[in-house]
C-alpha cells in the first residue's frame, strides 16, 4: 500500500492524504472568496475584485475603507474561526468523542464567566469595570478568559478522572460543569448594573461588531504559540485512537499527552472567547464536518482551522448583509451548529439501538 505524501517542516514529517489535502485547498479557496466578499460588502458595496485590489494597491480609492474599517474585523473573524476549529479538533481527538468540544465540556463557559466578571466589575474592588468598551477590552479580557478556561478545565479533569478518562463520563461531567458555570454567569448579570449587564449580554452571544487589531493581535499570538506544539502532538494523538493500552504499549506517555492536548485546546478557546465572546458550536461542528470531508480517523487539525475560519467569516458576512443591523455572529453559528448537534445525537441513538 502506497504511503501518503509527507509534509516536512524542519525535522517534523507529517503524512498528508490526498483527500485531506484536496479538502484543505478547497477550503482555502472558499475562504479567499468569503474574505473578499466580506471586505467588499457593506453599507458601501465595492465588489470582490475592487476589495482585493484595495488590499494590494495603497493608492486605490477604496484602500482606506477596506484596510482601516473592514480588514481588522475580517482578520479577527479568520483568526477566531481558525482558533476554535483547532481547539475543537484537539478536544474531540483527545476524548475520542464527537461531543467533546470546548462548548460542551464547559471550557468556553468558564472563560466566559471570568470575562463577564471583568466586564461587570465583579472582581475584587470593582477592577475591570467598564472594560467592555474601548481598546482595553482585548487586553483586559484575555487574562480573565484564560484563567477561567484553565480553572474549568482543571475542575473537569478532577471530576472526570477515575483511573483514566472515559469519553462518555468526560462529556457528562462537562455538561454538568457547563450548566453550573452558565448559572453563575446569569447570576452575575442579575446583580450587575443595567448598562454593564447589557454590554455583557451582547458579548455573551458572540459578536464581531467593532472588532479591531487590538482584538486580533492576542488571538494571533496564542495561535502562533500553540499551533506548532499541536502539530507535534499529531503522531501521539493518532496512536491514542488505537486505545489507551495500545498507546501505552507503543511508548506514548498517555497522561502527559492528554494534559498537553487539553491545555492547548483551553488556551485556544480562551483566546477566542476573550476577543469576540463565545461563538457557540464552531468548535463542535467544524471538526466533524472536516472529518467527513477528509475521511480520516480523527478530526483533521489544519482542515478544521480552515473550516472554522470559513464559518465565522460567512457568519459575519450574513450578519452584515442579510440580517438586521447589530445581530451578533453567534446567532448564525448557533443556527448552523444546533441542528447538527441534534442530528448527531439522533444518529448515535439509532446506532446504539441497532
Amino acid at each position: 500500500m502506497k504511503a501518503p505524501p509527507a509534509l516536512r517542516v524542519g525535522p517534523v514529517s507529517l503524512p498528508v492524504p490526498a483527500r485531506a489535502g484536496t479538502a484543505t485547498l478547497a477550503g482555502v479557496a472558499l475562504l479567499v472568496v468569503l474574505v473578499a466578499a466580506n471586505l467588499g460588502t457593506g453599507k458601501v458595496d465595492i465588489g470582490l475584485w475592487p476589495a482585493l485590489r484595495a488590499l494590494v494597491i495603497a493608492e486605490d480609492p477604496n484602500a482606506l475603507l477596506v484596510r482601516e474599517f473592514r480588514l481588522p474585523q475580517t482578520t479577527v473573524a479568520v483568526l477566531v474561526g481558525a482558533t476554535l476549529g483547532l481547539s475543537g479538533a484537539l478536544t474531540q481527538t483527545f476524548a475520542s468523542n464527537p461531543l467533546a468540544s470546548p462548548d460542551i465540556l464547559g471550557v468556553t463557559r468558564g472563560a466566559s464567566l471570568a470575562a463577564v466578571m471583568v466586564i461587570v466589575g465583579a472582581t475584587p474592588g470593582g477592577f475591570g469595570a467598564g472594560l467592555a468598551e474601548g481598546a482595553l477590552q482585548g487586553v483586559g479580557l484575555m487574562p480573565a478568559a484564560l484563567a477561567g478556561g484553565l480553572a474549568s478545565a482543571g475542575l473537569l479533569w478532577l471530576l472526570a478522572w477515575r483511573h483514566g478518562l472515559d469519553p462518555r463520563r468526560l462529556v457528562l461531567v462537562g455538561i454538568a460543569v457547563s450548566t453550573a458555570l452558565t448559572a453563575l454567569t446569569k447570576w452575575l448579570l442579575v446583580i450587575a448594573s443595567i448598562d454593564d449587564a447589557a454590554s455583557a449580554q451582547v458579548w455573551l452571544v458572540g459578536t464581531l461588531n467593532g472588532r479591531g487589531w487590538d482584538h486580533a493581535i492576542p488571538v494571533a499570538a496564542v495561535l502562533v504559540v500553540v499551533f506548532p506544539p499541536a502539530l507535534l502532538l499529531i503522531r501521539h494523538l493518532n496512536t491514542i485512537q488505537l486505545g489507551d493500552d495500545a498507546a501505552r504499549g507503543l511508548g506514548v506517555r498517555l497522561r502527559r499527552t492528554q494534559a498537553l492536548t487539553l491545555l492547548a485546546a483551553v488556551l485556544l478557546a480562551a483566546a477566542a472567547v476573550s476577543a469576540v465572546g463565545p461563538l457557540d458550536f464552531v468548535a463542535f461542528a467544524v471538526p466533524q464536518i472536516a472529518l467527513r470531508l477528509t475521511g480520516g480517523s480523527r478530526p483533521p487539525m489544519v482542515t478544521s482551522m480552515v473550516g472554522g475560519a470559513c464559518l465565522v467569516v460567512a457568519a459575519d458576512l450574513v450578519c452584515r448583509t442579510v440580517l438586521p443591523a447589530g445581530v451578533p455572529a453567534g446567532v448564525v453559528t448557533a443556527a448552523v451548529g444546533a441542528p447538527y448537534l441534534i442530528w448527531l445525537l439522533i444518529r448515535a441513538n439509532r446506532r446504539n439501538s441497532a
